[in-house]
């Protein structure tokens, strides 16, 4: 079929995926079945241009004969069709079988011959998996995780960050990049984002380290992975605060740890409690500074009792930092990290809350003795972080501007807090109990007795709020359940009227109490 419409000429070549040719059957009727299923499975487009009969043959390395002869049976049925001077095309009028085959299950569908083609074959029934994979496909859909909308938590106010800044110091290091930032790079990271990093944790946490005990993550999540994998051992003891955070309580299990929850109070984790538990546990997950996600800070005298515990047991801290420049009224509290003189806490910290989460850079704090085992382990896993947003970062935050930023946003989420706050005590009252802890980006409302805040939380969605239900946090079901509302990304005016929906959300449920 010849063609002459104006809208083929605007196409342009392109790759094609991977053909598998073997020695099993005619080499062009291969050709042909790969090339009729792509289009009827849609990796083909139709009007998407197709390389030459003489390029695929030396790509392939087959007679053009034989990409010939397979041409000319899919010019023949339809599937391709050419415009004089301009190249090949798959047809842009597919045969009506096309719609059949797409209703048709994978093992019911054949081409001619009855055989189908042997990458669409596969046995009826789920499929074998690990016990990971299946607990992940059992798992319920969290209608509240990784959403855009009011009350989405550790979602930070994306509107205010100063993206012009940003704009230039990614021009600046992309216009006539060196060499380093576009190679392989070291897996602990760029060594000047280090220095800066120790020195700006060294300033604002009192943590104590120089840059080779500095390792540039993805994040806190990738942190927490390595972390697991090098310190524990299947059936190793973990602490764990409860309530905690839940990704830090999947990476722990996922390794073949044994979770040991441990309660806490206004004080954060109950050391006492943890030793009555496991006095013999591997390591103690902690989020000292703003406990998540019930918002208190960990007292100086429960510190000391930790790292003693810690030393005494040559047990590990794994210290998550992750919103502690958010703090309201004072100065942010120190790390644990500072305290420790027996090099027995790994330090997490995030810019994911502090600039905005698709940056994707986080870092780690390690123990000198540990360092080349980390650094392993991170290359295990992926190699290295962006060297480009590395070398942004440095600047940013040497000139001032992450400093700037960050006073800023305290001030901002202080003032989203508090509007936060009073909209609940106006427009829901005083059936449900207010969490605000003195930092961070979030707060907490506890629900009456007896009511699922699961339900609550998938209700919401369909309003379009996002709350996270306060029971995922817990390993053991607590005796009331609660809602997660971030503040950070939620202006007034969406917090307005995100706590009006929420409170028609629940008010048939406080009725039925």
């Amino acid at each position: 079929m010849t063609t002459s419409d104006p809208m083929m000429k605007r196409a342009s070549a392109s790759f094609l995926p991977p053909i598998a040719l073997d020695n099993h059957s005619p080499m062009y009727r291969q050709f042909y079945d790969w090339f009729r299923t792509a289009i009827l499975e849609g990796q083909l487009k139709p009007g998407r241009r197709v390389p030459s009969t003489r390029s695929l043959a030396a790509e392939l390395k087959v007679s053009r004969i034989t990409v010939l002869s397979a041409f000319e049976q899919l010019y023949a049925e339809g599937y391709l069709e050419t415009l004089v001077g301009s190249g090949t095309y798959v047809s842009r009028s597919i045969p009506d079988d096309l719609v059949t085959l797409r209703k048709l299950a994978p093992r019911d569908r054949t081409l001619e011959g009855g055989q189908p083609p042997r990458h669409l074959t596969q046995r009826s029934g789920l499929r074998k998996v690990s016990r990971f994979g299946m607990a992940l496909l059992s798992a319920p859909p969290e209608l509240w995780s990784n959403r855009l909308g009011p009350f989405s938590v550790s979602m930070p106010a994306l509107d205010h960050f100063p993206f012009g800044v940003w704009s230039r110091l990614v021009i600046r290091h992309s216009r006539q990049p060196a060499n380093e930032l576009l190679a392989y790079s070291d897996p602990t990271g760029h060594p000047p984002f280090r220095e800066a990093i120790a020195e700006y944790v060294g300033t604002v946490r009192g943590v104590r380290c120089d840059p080779s005990q500095v390792m540039i993550v993805t994040g806190s999540q990738q942190a927490l992975e390595i972390s697991a994998r090098v310190l524990l051992d299947p059936r190793d003891a973990v602490w764990i605060e409860e309530p905690s955070y839940p990704g830090a309580r999947q990476v722990f299990a996922r390794s073949g740890a044994r979770l040991v929850p441990v309660s806490v109070d206004g004080e954060g984790l109950d050391v006492n409690a943890g030793v009555r538990r496991c006095r013999t546990a591997r390591a103690a997950y902690i989020t000292p500074s703003h406990q998540y996600p019930l918002g208190m800070t960990m007292s100086a005298s429960r510190r000391m009792l930790l790292l003693d515990w810690a030393a005494r047991n040559s047990s590990w801290i794994i210290e998550d930092d992750y919103d502690s420049e958010y703090r309201f009224g004072s100065r942010p509290i120190a790390a644990v990290q500072g305290l420790d003189v027996n090099a027995r806490v790994i330090y997490i910290g995030t810019f994911s809350k502090v600039l905005f989460p698709s940056l994707r850079v986080g870092y780690l704090i390690v123990p000198k003795d540990l360092v080349r085992a980390f650094s392993r382990a991170r290359e295990n896993s992926d190699l290295f972080s962006s060297t480009l947003y590395q070398a942004v970062l440095t600047d940013f935050i040497r000139e001032g501007h992450l400093g700037r930023h960050i006073r800023r946003m305290r001030m901002l989420y202080a003032n989203r807090r508090d509007a936060l706050a009073e909209e609940i005590r106006k427009q829901i009252g005083t059936t449900i109990e207010i969490v605000a802890a003195k930092a961070g980006m979030h707060l907490i409302i506890r629900l009456p007795a007896k009511v699922d805040d699961v339900t609550v939380s998938q209700r919401a969605s369909r309003e379009g709020i996002v709350v996270m239900p306060l029971s995922i946090c817990y390993q053991d079901k607590p005796r009331r359940g609660g809602l997660i509302l971030g503040y950070g990304g939620t202006d007034e005016q969406q917090i307005r009227e995100g706590t009006r929906k929420l409170a028609s959300v629940l008010r048939p449920i406080g009725r039925s109490q």
